[in-house]
């Protein structure tokens, strides 16, 4: 499960103090004297009971412009601060089931109930409310290949609560959890890894009955515009070709295969498809085989 951590003693800091200090230093969550640095400045912020509300209603008065350029994310992620040194600092509100949010969009919307790891690692704190609950699961990235339907080997660890001022370091491809709602409307603060190469990691979400990868839902635009590409000109077949044959992320050479395959029918699609079985990954291999599948 994350790696619980106890919040460090200190006095309380303000949002200003506590990016300015994170941006001179940098994060990395996997660097254990970065983790030192960045988790008694996660711990002032959230001894700071005031700063959220102040953020919240400023916004909320600018009509949220900053939010719309900031946020790459859904309506209950807040952001905080976006840096330049490869970090962003968010709230996430998490809604009770008896919240019109909850019984207007259903849990879904808030990956309640979807079991699933993350392709990032991030610093996590109770801020208000009695937090989110979820059930951790531990599993060893290092022997799955991440095919559709691996068995993932799951170890059921506990299942535990995000209270007021408890941190959990969450590790990227090892920590996987299932989430349910608070009983009531609460608050994390996040301290989030990000970089260009993130987006080309995968990320499982799991299926828990039978212990296996039930979906890969990471996907990058230049995969989207692969599928584009190739049915509006020569020089997008050409692409996907290259892609198909030399990227380095097996995901993006699997859905280059796809995007070639798309535009073929009856044995030329099986052939494109065919060359995939090649693949040097097992990713690629698996789902090409899956798509030859009638």
């Amino acid at each position: 499960m994350p790696r619980l951590i106890d919040p460090p003693a200190g006095p309380e800091l303000d949002l200003a103090e506590v990016t300015a200090r994170l941006d001179e230093t940098g994060v990395d969550l996997s660097d254990e004297a970065s983790l030192a640095c960045a988790a008694p400045l996660l711990a002032g912020l959230a001894r700071n009971r005031d700063f959220l509300a102040d953020r919240v209603i400023a916004a909320l008065k600018a009509s949220f412009a900053d939010q719309l350029a900031l946020s790459r994310y859904s309506a209950q992620v807040f952001l905080l601060h976006r840096s330049p040194r490869g970090h962003f600092l968010r709230a996430n509100l998490w809604p009770a089931a008896s919240d019109a949010s909850y019984v207007a969009s259903g849990p879904a919307a808030f990956a309640y109930g979807l079991p699933h790891d993350h392709n990032f690692s991030f610093l996590t704190t109770g801020y208000w409310g009695p937090g989110y609950v979820s059930d951790y699961y531990d599993y060893d990235a290092d022997s799955v290949d991440g095919r559709l339907g691996e068995p993932l080997n799951l170890k059921f660890v506990e299942r535990s609560q995000l209270g007021p001022g408890q941190m959990m370091l969450y590790r990227a491809h090892r920590d996987i959890h299932s989430q349910l709602p608070p009983t009531r409307l609460s608050v994390s603060l996040n301290i989030m890894e990000e970089g260009d190469h993130i987006p080309w990691r995968d990320q499982y979400i799991v299926d828990l009955k039978h212990g296996t990868i039930a979906r890969r839902p990471t996907i990058t635009q230049a995969e989207m515009l692969l599928r584009c590409a190739v049915h509006l000109t020569d020089n997008g077949k050409d692409i996907a070709e290259h892609f198909a044959r030399a990227h380095p992320v097996p995901r993006v050479r699997a859905n280059a295969f796809a995007a070639l395959a798309a535009v073929e029918e009856g044995t030329g699609r099986a052939a494109v498809l065919e060359r995939g079985l090649g693949d040097r990954d097992a990713r690629v291999r698996d789902d090409c085989a899956r798509w030859l599948t009638p």
